[in-house]
C-alpha cells in the first residue's frame, strides 16, 4: 500500500511539474536585465560565460520598450570594461521579438522559465538568465549603450566627409 501512494503522489509530482514547466510564461516577463549563461554556434562547442570566460554579455529591456544590449570583459588586470553594442527599442508580442527596429523573427525568444529564455540569432543559441543587478550598475550600463549611437548630424558629417 505505502508502495502505491508513493508512487501516485510521485506520479502526481511529476504531472505537476510538466504543467507548470509547459505553462506559457507571458511576454512581459522579459522586462528587466538578462546575463547570459552560454552560447553555441551550431554543431560547434557550447560557450559558458561569465567569471572562468572573462566576459559575460548583458541585456537591458525596459517595460516601456526601451533596450539595451552590451559585452563586459573582465581584462587580466582584473578590470571591468563595458562595451557597448546597441540601444534602441524591442518589442516581443506572441513569441515574435524583434530589437532594433529590425523584422521580427517567430521563437527568437523563447521562455524556459519565468527567469531563463532561449535566445536564437542567425545560426547560434544562447541561454540567457534573468539577473536583479543594483540599479545604479543598470543605468550605468544603459547610458553607456546610449552614448554608443552616433549623431545624426555627426552621421551627416561623416557621409559628407567620409564617404564622398
Amino acid at each position: 500500500m505505502k508502495k502505491i501512494l508513493f508512487t501516485l503522489t510521485l506520479a502526481l509530482t511529476c504531472a505537476a511539474g510538466i504543467s507548470a514547466q509547459s505553462g506559457k510564461i507571458a511576454d512581459k516577463e522579459i522586462v528587466g536585465t538578462w546575463l547570459m549563461e552560454s552560447m553555441q554556434w551550431d554543431g560547434e562547442k557550447k560557450i559558458v560565460c561569465g567569471k572562468k570566460a572573462g566576459s559575460i554579455q548583458f541585456k537591458y529591456y525596459g517595460a516601456n520598450g526601451e533596450y539595451a544590449c552590451a559585452a563586459i570583459v573582465l581584462t587580466k588586470e582584473g578590470q571591468c570594461v563595458v562595451l557597448p553594442h546597441e540601444y534602441g527599442t524591442y518589442s516581443l508580442k506572441n513569441g515574435m521579438y524583434s530589437e532594433m527596429g529590425r523584422p521580427a523573427i517567430k521563437n527568437a525568444v523563447v521562455f524556459l522559465s519565468k527567469d531563463t529564455y532561449k535566445g536564437r540569432w542567425t545560426n547560434r543559441t544562447d541561454i540567457w538568465k534573468k539577473k536583479a543587478l543594483p540599479d545604479r550598475l543598470v543605468k550605468y550600463i544603459v547610458e553607456r549603450c546610449k552614448l554608443e549611437e552616433t549623431p545624426t548630424d555627426i552621421q551627416q558629417l561623416i557621409k559628407q566627409s567620409m564617404f564622398k
